[in-house]
């Protein structure tokens, strides 16, 4: 079947969840309202309800069609072969995910998820990139707030080196600046989760700097100071003290795909390019506080025991913070782009990211624009032929529709 004879555009499924639900929203306020699309779950009560919610946001738009799914394989197949473009927002992916990303590989159906979950992406790599890209599927895991807005950054500031000053880029700093928000039952359940499947070993592998690139990462790459490595402190200017991120690695291993799988040493980053992400503190003190708070706090969940009693304590998957407590939500993202010039003080450029509402809409908004940007627009995925992609790899065509939807990405060339 042809991808433009197929049943639907867009099928989302998972769409009851808390994730899910939010997705949905965007897409009936915002997304083409001749967009061919449909739900999809386990729970045919559930999906009927969501549907009625959402229709009065937009009454004029086509609404969603119900698709009732088994996360058995033939189900699975048979919803593939009816949509170019499946959103997978059901998770824990390491639990879920692997039979949604076969059928879609196997079928050539374009694929998004907002996994974080390293070690998983790189079973998937290593098992399904070369058949997605045989087939024609565009398949972008982790383009929600993991890691979408690192990859975004990084291409927007090497993008605007590379066509301000002709050369690549050296180094991308970023920091999570400021941010007020809760995570959801289902990213409890992934973090308390993961460590069931996959060992400790698995999960520090799968984040190393070069993990998930196709291509062995440059050689000459500067690491961090010693101190940086023990005491987990940094000091840029800027963007000021700077301490572990407890999604660094994962959000690294990202950006460095979009680096391998763009051309590597020719790509427009350049042959030495390396990203690093952190948070920023008020002092050092407490920088070096939350940097091993974050390592003991890893080795703890290390313990079965631990990751039980957390179960107890937080919210069921499929539950997430209230809209009251969602609308005051936010989070910052800043960034520093050094060029690569041989020079004692290279040119460097200044990324913002901010967004002023829930975490989780914004990773809805990330999904859903990323959707209609595969399915409407040019993009260089296209060119490429498919496979398991980066959300940097949509582009100036992605970066334009969520600046629509509320997003907003500045960058700059700083003054010598």
């Amino acid at each position: 079947m042809s991808l433009e004879s197929k049943e639907y555009e867009l099928v989302l499924f998972g769409a009851t969840g808390y994730t899910g639900r939010l997705c949905a929203e965007h897409i009936t306020t915002n997304l083409p309202t001749d967009l061919r699309w449909a739900v999809a779950g386990r729970s045919t009560n559930k999906l009927s309800a969501l549907v009625q919610e959402i229709k009065p946001l937009n009454p004029d738009r086509l609404q969603p069609r119900i698709e009732s799914v088994e996360l058995s394989k033939v189900d699975l197949i048979n919803l593939a072969r009816k949509t170019r473009l499946l959103i997978n927002t059901v998770g824990p992916y390491h639990m879920y995910g692997t039979p949604v990303v076969e059928a879609c590989a196997n079928n050539g159906t374009h694929y998004l998820d907002v996994t974080g979950e390293s070690p998983w992406v790189l079973e998937m790599i290593r098992k399904y990139h070369e058949t997605a890209k045989a087939n024609g599927a565009i398949m972008i895991p982790e383009i929600g707030i993991e890691s979408a807005p690192a990859d975004l950054v990084s291409w927007s500031l090497a993008s605007l080196i590379r066509d301000q000053l002709s050369v690549g880029t050296k180094e991308i700093v970023m920091s999570i600046h400021d941010m007020n928000g809760a995570p959801s039952g289902g990213t409890i359940a992934t973090v308390l989760g993961i460590l069931d499947f996959y060992s400790l070993k698995d999960v520090m592998d799968s984040t190393k700097a070069w993990a998930l690139s196709p291509t062995p990462g440059p050689k000459s790459v500067e690491r961090p100071s010693l101190v940086t490595r023990f005491l987990g402190v940094r000091n840029v200017p800027d963007l000021g003290t700077l301490t572990t991120s407890i999604s660094g690695g994962a959000n690294r291993a990202i950006v460095h795909r979009s680096w391998g799988l763009m051309g590597g040493n020719s790509s427009l980053y350049g042959p030495r390019f390396h990203f690093n992400e952190y948070v920023k503190v008020r002092n050092a003190f407490i920088g070096v506080a939350v940097h091993f708070m974050i390592a003991v706090g890893m080795m703890a969940l290390a313990l079965p025991p631990i990751r039980w009693l957390l179960r107890k304590l937080v919210y069921a998957p499929g539950q997430g913070p209230t809209r009251e407590v969602t609308s005051k939500e936010r989070i910052e993202y800043r960034a520093i782009a050094i060029a690569d010039q041989d020079t004692s003080t290279p040119k460097r450029a200044f990324a913002k990211m901010r967004y002023n509402g829930g975490l989780y809409y914004l990773t809805g908004v990330f999904l859903a624009e990323a959707a209609i940007t595969i399915l409407r627009d040019d993009t260089l995925p296209k060119k490429l032929g498919g496979g398991i992609l980066t959300p940097a790899m949509l582009g100036q065509p992605f970066v334009d529709r969520l600046r629509k939807a509320g997003l907003i990405l500045e960058t700059q060339l700083l003054a010598d």
